[in-house]
Formats: C-alpha cells, structure tokens, sequence
C-alpha cells in the first residue's frame, strides 16, 4: 500500500514537471523550455511552431528545421504534423551534466523561409532516480582501545548522483550503544558522517563491534542504501600519523601529460616499529576519479593515469587517509584544479546558405547563416569570424555564436562572376587556433548594360560597280552581359535617302553584323548614305545603342571622256574651223570641249593630238583642248588641214574618245570657197556629188552675206568696234568663226556670227548662250551673261549643237 502510494506521488511530480513546459518566454532571440529527465522518446516538449508564429500545416513549406552543435546528440525532434517538439531519446541529467547545479540542452531552430534563426534552450530538472551508494557494502574501522571518549572517526561517504533534495540529506548508524554518528554539511551542500566514540573501549571485553550505516536522501519516493561498519578494537597505539596539510591543493594544466606526478602527500608517526609504518590509501573518491589517479601506498605520490580535460571536469577532489601498522590514522583533502589550455580549435558549421544570388540584389541579403562554438573557457574560447578584406560581403553576428554572412555593397558579374568566400573562425588563446570554411557563391546576370559599339560612328568606303550582295562592312557591338542578355541582334532602322528606303540597297545580317549590297552602286547617281544601325540585346526589357555609318561610295573609271565641242555630226560629216593666213604663231584656232561623268583622277582629262595633215603646224593644249597655231602660215601648207585629237582620263585603266577637226586656212568665206574650188577633185565616183555640194554652198554663201550686210547696216551703231567689216568686204581678224562646211557628201553649215559656249565639269548637261547683240573677237564664257539679247539653251551638249545649227540657218 505504501509503495502504491509513493508511485502516484511519484506520477504527480512528473505530471507537474511536465505544466511546467507550458512556461515559456523568449529572451534576446531564445525559447526556454524546462522538461523532466528520464521522459519517454517522443514526449512533449513544447509547441515549437505555436511559440515560433509558423502555421503548423505547412511546416514543410517555412523550411523549419533543428541545428545541433557538431559532435553532439540529438535529444529532440519536429513533429511535422503538429508543430510540437518532442525528445527523440531518454534524457539522463546525470550522464549528461554530471554535478553541475543546472542542465540546459541548447540548440538552434531554423525558419528557412524567413532566413530567422531561434534560439532554443530546453533546461533538464533533476528528479529522485539515483539511490545512495555506498563504495563498498562492508568496511572496516579501526580504533585503538586507548582512544578517549569523543574521538571522532570518518565513515565511509555514499555517493548519489541526484541533486538538491534528491542527493543525500541524512546518516543513521545502527548496532552499538558505544558510537554515535555526527553529520556534518560540506560547502557544496554534501553531507559527510564521523562516528564519535561514547566511551572507553576495552578490546579484552569486545572487540568487534558490527555497525550499520544508512545514507537516506530526500526525494519522493525517498531512497536510501546501507553500509556494514565493522569496528576492529586494537591494542593501544600511542602516536598516529598525522599529514603535513589539512588540505592539498594544486593546479595543473589539462595538457599535462599521462603518468605525470601531480602531488605527493606525506604523514608522519613519532611510533617506531609496525605502529610508525605508515599506507597511504584513497578516501571517499568516486570511481571515476579513481580510474584518473594512482596513489603509491608508500611514497603517497599521487600520479595521473588519465588524460585530463578541462571542458570536461575543471577540478577533483577527494581524501587520502595516512594509516599507520597499529591501525591509527589520519585523513587529508587533496583539491586538484584543472586549468584550462587552448587545446581546442573552434567549430565553424554552415546552418544555412544560398549558392546564387542575383547581381542586382540589395544591399543587406543574406547569404549564409554559421554558427561557431569553441569548448575552450575565458579568452580561450572567445571566438572571432572573418572573411577576407576588399570583398563585397561582411559578417554580422546575429546572437551568441551565430553570424549571418550580408551583401556589403552593389554587386557586378561583369566585374567578378563568383566568389571563394573564405570564413576563418579564430580564438583568443595563446596561441591562436582557427578553423576555416569554404562558401562559393555564383553571380547570377541581371540585364544591366546595353551593347555598346568600339567607335562613336562609323566611315566605309565602297567601290561601285560591286555584285549583288557582296559585304560592304561589319559592325560589332560588345556587351558584357551573358547568355541571352549578351545575345546582340543587328538591324537598319533609318537612313538619308530621299527617294528610295536604304533597305532597298543595304542588308544586314542580324546575327553576324555584316551589311551587304542589294544592289550594285553607281557612284554617278549615289555617292554617300548614312543610316543608323542598331544593336539590341535578348534581355528582358531589351537595351539597345544604335551608331551611326556613312558609307562613301568610291568611284572607278567606268564613263569614257564625252565631247561637247566640235559636237560629232549624226551623219558623218566633218566640223570645219578657219585659220586665216596672217594668223601669227600661237593663234587659238578653235578649242576643243570634253567632260568625264566620272570624279577626281577619273575625270582628269588630257587631250593629245595623234595625228595631223601637217606635224607641228598646230599645238594641243594637254589639259586645256585649245588649237593653236605654232608657226605663221605658208604658201606650200594643204588650205585644209585634219587633226585628230585623243581625249583621255587618268583612270585605271584610262578611257578615251577622239574627234576630227578640220581646219581650213583662209581669211574669209569666199577666200575659203576660192581655195576650196581650186583643189583639184579626185576621179572618185561621187565627184559629181561634191560638186553640187560645193555649188549649193557658195550659193548659200551668197545669201547668207546678203542677208548679213543688210543687217549690218542696219546696226552699224552696235558694230562699231567691230573688225569683221573692211571696204564692203568681211574679214575674220578676231577669234575663228566656226565653219562647218560638208565635204564629201556631207551638209554644209556656215555660221556667220560668234557663240559663247558655257560647260559645267562632271555633268552631261550643258548651257550654251547665243548673243544677238554684237560679235566679239575671242570666246568668253565671262561675257555671256553680261550680254541682255541672248538666247539660253540648255539640254545636252549634242542637242545644243544641233539646235544652235538650226538657229544659225533660220537666222
């Protein structure tokens, strides 16, 4: 009955341990629980997900799991169907805290979703499930029959690794009227019991008492364990030894090494013989001590066996008991302190991080969460983490040994695409240890640079005449960015022509940048386009830059040299000139006009005379065309001369055009008619035809000087400076009047009053003024515009000529 009730005290204490769990609060970031030891696997803890504010239906989705420290068990679980938190093992406070007044298991929770992590500290109450223990169930106790009423002897201590009320609280000693028993409470709170003796002892009388001793605890259920004292009363022993110190105490460091000596205790006995022979044995120490340490019975050095560890136990403590052959003895308190080394290195865990992150992410994003122990004390366990300087990345220690790895700054993946983050973990010992750890990090691109292009603008040159087609020039735009976002695409979007669109002339590939020809150019109707090209890249939204291209087409020589004056007949017939006779040397007899459609060197005309009727009678100007005379006239020279004059470019290869100026020498029309007729006529066939020919002209001739003669008088007063008049006669003293007499077959032409011929360079058009006024005596293009009755033709140069000799017949 007493049992049954002594288990249902024992399931209420439980019961009340287990509300206490429902107390909870959170201090600088931490969740406190208190739980009793010795729960069941899988007992309640506490309402994780509830204290954390996370929907315990979705616990999957927050990423909520349990950091423990590396090395460590794992006392605890997450239920994910409830959000609790429960054990996952039986807790023993013993094993796992030893002596220490208070346990607390610590571990992290982390809120993945949220990047938080929690704190969390689950405290182990201690409860009565150690009994007391006695090292040995039967001791043996010595004591001389001559000790006095009151001396006072140590009994065997028991050992209960329970604490508070449940360790050892009292002794009770049973057996013998002869003893009591005196318990006295130690600075730690143990209680220790001596046996004080009553009375004299007489060992002829009794020599043996039988005693029991009882260590009792104060948990509920109480527990306690007994011990057998067997008192041995010896003959009379005057001296007993007696120690050096009450107390030894020393400090060593935890590095000491196995088989050291730590401490050597030493008792003296004024006894000679067995009675001054003096043991030295271990007195009340635990077992585990006793494994640590060894203590030579004779010499009482005590020698370390066991390697020792500060962060494991930082001192001992226990008895050595000096007994002499007579059985009298004394006992003596050896205290050891255990002074910690930098014997550990930290222990740096990633709890959580992230490989990529986008270049374009703020300022602050955290990358990874770590967590540093070290289990080292004082200065050897302060810890300090780091990474190396110049990155874009610092570490910011969240709570106790936990640091959050931030953006510092903007980062670039032009500049660098990824980072070996290096994360040194280093304490303060003496000397310093450190542990390092290795994140690589990846820069994702963001869209952030538009393509850009090596020059502000573009000049091309291309020669026309090209095939359909053929590459004109390639354009290359640069941009940094990757994969899709660095993925540039080409195209035309304006250009300066007027009448056509450039893309009607210019494509370009998209992908490559190369424009090509559609067409080929010609550089006499296009000579220069400008258009914009523009470079886009694949991102979203897509950037763009557009630049700028002129593209000069070159010129080649594909247009033979035009002649304007003498204009060729359409029917075969050949331009006269007249020289007169008393022309002296250098007289400009005629001058002989040619453009070249093309430009620069192409169009840079020379005109050469390759052949003549007499060699060195007349000189070519080689780039001006005029026909002048080199020597005077004589009687022998042919009245009709032929020259052949060669008009040709300075292209590569040059191209040329040739004409035939006739040039007739005689001072007038009917001179030249009398000169005319007084060449003897071959036996050709078609001499019939050149006579009439030859009669149709002077008869013209004459109607023509008619006509000219009345309009002369008409207009004497505007002819006054004029030599072309001299005694009824009319003379050619000024600058050759064209003559265009048919020989051969060939319609004749006269013209009877002087033509100003206006030519603009590289263009087939042609102005070409007709004064009416007056006559002068050289050919200046500068007078023409000066002169108010003049007829402007213009037109092409060959239809000019046909209609000025149109004109001149009506007129």
């Amino acid at each position: 009955m007493e049992e049954n009730q002594r288990l249902w005290i024992c399931k209420e204490r439980i019961l009340q341990c287990l509300i206490i769990v429902l107390a909870w609060k959170i201090v600088s970031g931490k969740i406190h629980y208190s739980i009793p030891e010795e729960m069941q696997k899988g007992s309640f803890v506490g309402n994780i997900a509830k204290d954390l504010g996370v929907d315990r239906n979705h616990l999957s989705d927050h990423g909520l799991r349990i950091v423990t420290r590396t090395g460590t068990s794992q006392y605890f679980a997450l239920n994910y169907n409830n959000g609790h938190l429960q054990t996952s093992q039986r807790i023993d406070r013993e094993e796992i805290c030893g002596r220490a007044e208070r346990c607390v298991l610590s571990f992290d929770v982390i809120i993945e979703s949220k990047i938080e992590i929690y704190g969390v500290q689950v405290e182990i109450i201690d409860i009565n499930d150690n009994a007391p223990q006695f090292s040995s169930g039967k001791q043996e106790l010595k004591i001389s029959e001559a000790s006095t009423a009151g001396s006072r002897f140590p009994l065997p201590e028991a050992q209960d690794p329970d604490l508070g009320i449940n360790s050892i609280q009292t002794y009770q000693l049973t057996g013998s009227s002869h003893f009591s028993l005196e318990v006295q409470a130690e600075e730690n709170g143990a209680k220790s019991a001596e046996l004080v003796l009553g009375g004299n002892l007489d060992r002829e009388e009794q020599s043996v008492f039988n005693l029991i001793l009882t260590a009792t605890d104060g948990g509920d259920p109480v527990r306690s364990s007994t011990a057998n004292i067997q008192v041995i009363v010896l003959d009379a022993n005057d001296n007993a030894p007696v120690f050096s110190k009450p107390i030894y105490e020393m400090s060593i460091k935890e590095n000491i090494p196995n088989g050291s000596s730590i401490v050597t205790v030493s008792a003296t006995d004024l006894d000679e013989g067995q009675n001054g022979e003096i043991k030295y044995s271990f007195k009340k120490i635990t077992k585990k001590d006793s494994k640590m340490f060894i203590l030579n019975s004779t010499t009482g050095t005590i020698t370390l066996m066991g390697n020792l560890d500060y962060e494991e136990s930082s001192s001992y403590d226990f008895e050595v008991k000096a007994e002499d052959g007579g059985g009298l003895s004394d006992w003596s308190k050896v205290v050891i302190i255990v002074m910690d080394v930098n014997d550990n290195a930290p222990e740096l865990s990633i709890t959580f991080f992230i490989n990529t992150i986008s270049e374009n992410s703020p300022i602050g994003t955290v990358i990874a969460l770590l967590n540093v122990q070290d289990e080292d004390s004082g200065v050897n366990g302060e810890v300090t983490c780091s990474i190396p300087s110049k990155l874009p990345f610092q570490l910011k220690q969240s709570f106790d040994n936990f640091y959050s790895l931030v953006t510092l700054s903007n980062l670039d993946r032009e500049n660098t695409a990824d980072y070996n983050i290096t994360i040194t973990a280093t304490d303060h010992g003496i000397p310093p240890l450190s542990v390092s750890t290795f994140i690589l990090l990846q820069i994702l691109d963001t869209n952030d640079n538009p393509p850009l292009f090596a020059e502000s603008s573009y000049l091309a040159y291309f020669t026309e005449n090209n095939p359909r087609g053929a590459p004109v020039f390639s354009l290359k735009a640069n941009d940094p960015d990757w994969e899709e976002n660095a993925r540039i695409s080409y195209s035309i979007i304006e250009g300066n022509m007027d009448k056509f669109l450039i893309t009607s002339y210019l494509s370009i590939n998209s992908e490559t940048g190369v424009i090509y020809a559609l067409s080929s150019f010609d550089y006499e109707e296009i000579r220069e386009m400008k258009f914009l090209v523009k470079a886009q890249d694949g991102g979203s939204p897509p950037l763009s830059s557009n630049i700028s291209v002129t593209l000069f087409i070159l010129d080649q020589n594909d247009n033979a040299p035009q002649i304007l004056y003498p204009s060729p007949p359409t029917d075969g017939s050949t331009g006269i000139e007249l020289a007169p006779r008393s022309s002296e040397p250098g007289y400009l007899v005629t001058k002989v006009v040619a453009v070249d459609a093309d430009s620069g060197q192409n169009a840079w005309l020379s005109y050469q005379l390759i052949k003549a009727t007499e060699p060195g009678l007349f000189t070519l100007g080689l780039h001006t065309g005029e026909i002048r005379t080199a020597r005077f006239f004589l009687e022998k020279d042919t009245i009709k001369q032929s020259l052949v004059v060669l008009v040709k470019d300075n292209g590569q290869p040059p191209m040329s055009a040739s004409v035939t100026v006739t040039v007739v020498l005689a001072d007038s029309i009917p001179d030249m008619l009398t000169d005319m007729s007084s060449i003897p006529v071959s036996e050709d066939p078609q001499s019939d035809l050149t006579f009439y020919l030859v009669t149709a002209v002077a008869f013209v001739s004459c109607l023509f000087l008619a006509f000219l003669l009345v309009l002369l008088a008409l207009r004497l007063h505007r002819w006054k400076n004029s030599q072309l008049c001299d005694n009824g006669s009319v003379h050619f003293d000024g600058a050759p009047i064209s003559q265009f007499v048919g020989i051969d077959g060939v319609r004749a032409f006269l013209q009877s009053y002087c033509h100003e011929v206006s030519l603009t360079s590289g263009s087939r058009k042609s102005q070409i003024l007709f004064p009416i006024g007056s006559c002068t005596n050289t050919l200046s293009p500068q007078q023409a515009p000066d002169k108010p009755d003049s007829v402007l033709l213009m037109g092409d140069s060959n239809t000019v000529m046909e209609e000025a000799a149109i004109h001149q017949v009506s007129t």
